[in-house]
């Protein structure tokens, strides 16, 4: 392989790489986001569950939701 070559492979290389660290970083971003959103349910909904498909309240002894039968978390 000529010089020319092995620096394209090397710049092709290093666009990959930067490509993929953006990627990394734009996902944690959106996690992070994710995580820190405000929990839409009021204070009144203690003591209940709510369906993570529907959004359904169900009593807390519920292990299904009543509404769309999906089960519920803890």
């Amino acid at each position: 392989m000529d010089q020319g070559t092995l620096l394209l492979l090397v710049v092709g290389a290093a666009i990959v790489g930067l490509a993929a660290v953006i990627l990394m970083l734009r996902r944690e971003r959106h996690e992070r986001d994710d995580a820190e959103r405000e929990n839409p349910f009021g204070v009144s909904t203690e003591g209940e569950k709510i369906c993570p498909k529907c959004g359904g309240q169900n009593l807390w002894t519920e292990a299904t939701c009543i509404y769309c039968k999906t089960p519920l978390r803890g």
